[in-house]
């Protein structure tokens, strides 16, 4: 059966969802060792810093919830108040939510798409992806882009970083005069270089731990790139730090940032921390000239700015539930295989006795005619005889049903 269960930016805070992230290097491991052993015969992870979510072909969802927590070292009681579990045709629904990103934090937000479509290659690398995730997937992709094109659902942009330039521009008079320094150079690090750079600020740097990947993001900005190791060096020249980073451990911890507070004179400096887990160490935010921001910290910005999307929301709504019940046609027809092989394997059954059983009378030199005859009628008597016999034994109660479904199944006419 298919399931989704997980928890998200409505359901857990973030001290909860960075326990649970799966990195990227460890996804293909991660899998394996979901579907070894047990009752699970698909899977794929979507893991963002706002959910973390199994999709899954399974008969036991509770038993990958166990999975969920013992995989990061979470007592399962920790985690349970914040789980959702969602079976069939709400699994459905809340991946095209999701896809179309009328589940997101940022209401109509890009990224998650590019998200799903990485779950899902990690997923078909693995061996995980079969034709049930394979197809919900698919469908996923054609129904965000669906919902894109014919809402107005992803209009009028409201991001993260849009949040993030909001806020800077609270705590400073200008930002042309302000030193900004991207930890990272990942794709919400490149939506956020973007939003900074449009305000022109005084110096813009790039530190991430590939010198290469560093330089070709800030060029693009008339920037400059230091290497990760070398933050402690140069902390102290910026203003604003924003980090993103795929690291499990943080990287700016409190004494390094009491040290650069130190050098700037106790300057004020602005951080945005968007990496789940956290780049920065929750501690930072409680020195005096620091105001640190977390992605939790920056909804309530965001959700300030989305009237305009949410007047299409129900119509986005509306494209979902007609895309929900074509694709539980679908899955209701594929649950039906079984039965049509089980059924055509044992109509061959019947064919292939009853050839061979002709075969023997031709060749001790019966009359043609009277061989396919009783081909015929030996072939005829062994397909009616099941729903003949049901017929036959069925009580008054279920009789008239069994009828009418044998005269439809059968085409009969009334």
């Amino acid at each position: 059966m298919l399931f989704a269960l997980g928890l998200n930016h409505q359901t857990a805070p973030l001290p909860i969802r960075e326990r649970v992230v799966f990195h990227v290097e460890r996804m293909r491991d991660a899998l394996a060792e979901l579907t070894r052993g047990r009752q699970v015969s698909e899977a794929a992870i979507l893991s963002t810093c706002n959910r973390t979510e199994l999709y899954l072909s399974t008969e036991q969802p509770l038993d990958a919830a166990q999975w969920l927590a013992e995989y990061h070292r979470v007592k399962p009681h920790e985690l349970s108040p914040y789980i959702y579990t969602l079976p069939r045709e709400g699994a459905v629904r809340h991946a095209f939510r999701v896809a179309s990103g009328l589940d997101s934090m940022v209401l109509g937000e890009p990224q998650i798409l590019g998200q799903m479509k990485q779950a899902a290659r990690a997923a078909e690398s693995a061996g995980t992806l079969g034709t049930l995730l394979s197809k919900l997937f698919q469908r996923s992709f054609a129904v965000a882009k669906e919902v894109r094109t014919n809402t107005e659902v992803g209009a009028a942009s409201v991001s993260m970083a849009a949040a993030a330039v909001k806020l800077a521009a609270r705590i400073f008079t200008s930002l042309h005069e302000q030193n900004v320094l991207f930890i990272g150079a990942g794709e919400m690090i490149e939506l956020c270089a973007t939003h900074f750079a449009a305000q022109s600020p005084a110096r813009f740097t790039v530190a991430n731990r590939t010198i290469e990947r560093g330089e070709a993001l800030a060029h693009r900005f008339s920037g400059d790139a230091i290497e990760l190791k070398s933050l402690a060096e140069h902390l102290h020249s910026y203003d604003i730090v924003v980090s993103c980073t795929a690291s499990s451990l943080p990287i700016l911890g409190k004494g390094l940032v009491e040290r650069a507070l130190r050098a700037r004179r106790h300057r004020p400096m602005f951080m945005v921390d968007l990496a789940v887990p956290r780049d920065i160490e929750q501690e930072v935010g409680e020195l005096d000239d620091v105001f640190l921001y977390t992605v939790d910290d920056l909804a309530g910005i965001v959700a300030g700015n989305l009237d305009q999307r949410r007047a299409a929301v129900e119509q986005a709504e509306a494209i979902i539930e007609t895309q929900v019940g074509q694709f539980m046609h679908w899955l209701s027809a594929r649950e039906a295989v079984p039965a049509i092989r089980q059924l055509r394997e044992t109509a061959e059954q019947a064919r292939r006795h009853e050839v061979e059983r002709a075969l023997k009378m031709l060749s001790r030199g019966d009359d043609p005619q009277q061989v396919l005859e009783a081909l015929s009628q030996g072939l005829t008597n062994k397909l009616i005889h099941a729903p003949t016999q049901a017929l036959n034994q069925a009580s008054s109660d279920e009789r008239a049903a069994l009828t009418a479904l044998v005269a439809r199944l059968f085409r009969l006419k009334s």
